[in-house]
């Protein structure tokens, strides 16, 4: 597949790295100075890091890149952009092995066969109910999984690993960059509703009964859909709940 069958989107800016601590760090650096929505990709980290703080590996030939916008609204709106980088990142991961074999997983996973092979991270900065600045952090086992991770939940694969054709990573920059300009122009259009469908089409074990660990409480119930804030929407035995963060297992 060549770069003339993958357009770069208009309006989107591209910076390409040797090698740097992590893209969300640089992401934060540059920020204030970007003028236009930007991703910014290393061919190598450094201190790259997951959710809440984890360290997440970068083995040679994997993909990390973050893409860095100033969207409008407040926080709630903007963190709902972690579903339109799963539907981009799944429309992306499709291109290279079968869609039946992935899913998306809540919060904001993608999993293939079963097991993880993306991880999205998003953090933004403001004040008074405003977003500045959203930076959403994109990783990908292309090639290799990390040889760091142990007793995962959700063990780690790869697309060369699981019998996929890993596209080189510039080619998959120019993919999920316009993939996420098309989840950005519905969402800006249409609102989420469209985004949380396409999401819920592809959810691991919906209809199903999974546990989600909150931190304080661990809630299992009948995994029955996600609502139009993100949330994630269980029937348990006391009835309905939402669950606003937490890690979840099948």
């Amino acid at each position: 597949m060549s770069d003339h069958l993958l357009p770069w989107p208009d309006g989107t800016g591209r910076i390409i790295l040797d090698e740097v601590d992590s893209t969300m760090a640089e992401a934060q650096r540059r920020a204030p100075t970007l003028d236009r929505p930007t991703w910014i990709m290393a061919r190598r980290q450094t201190a790259a890091r997951g959710r809440r703080g984890r360290k997440w590996s970068q083995p040679k030939g994997n993909f990390s890149a973050t893409f860095v916008m100033k969207p409008r609204g407040n926080p709630a709106a903007a963190a709902l952009r972690s579903f339109l980088a799963a539907n981009a990142l799944f429309e992306t991961l499709a291109l290279q092995v079968n869609r039946d074999a992935l899913a998306t997983k809540w919060p904001n996973d993608v999993l293939l066969n079963g097991g993880k092979v993306a991880g999205i991270l998003l953090e933004s900065a403001g004040a008074g109910g405003r977003v500045d600045w959203l930076s959403i952090g994109i990783g990908v086992n292309l090639m290799t999984v990390p040889e760091d991770v142990r007793d995962a939940a959700f063990p780690p694969v790869s697309v060369r690993g699981e019998g996929g054709h890993p596209m080189p990573r510039d080619e998959f920059l120019s993919a999920i960059a316009s993939s996420m300009a098309t989840e950005e122009a519905l969402f800006k259009r249409f609102g989420f509703g469209p985004i949380r469908e396409r999401w819920l089409q592809h959810a691991a074990r919906l209809g199903e009964v999974i546990t989600a660990h909150t931190g304080r409480d661990e809630i299992t119930g009948t995994f029955e859909s996600v609502d139009e804030a993100g949330q994630l929407v269980l029937q348990t035995p006391k009835g309905r709940v939402t669950v606003p963060a937490a890690d979840i297992y099948f």
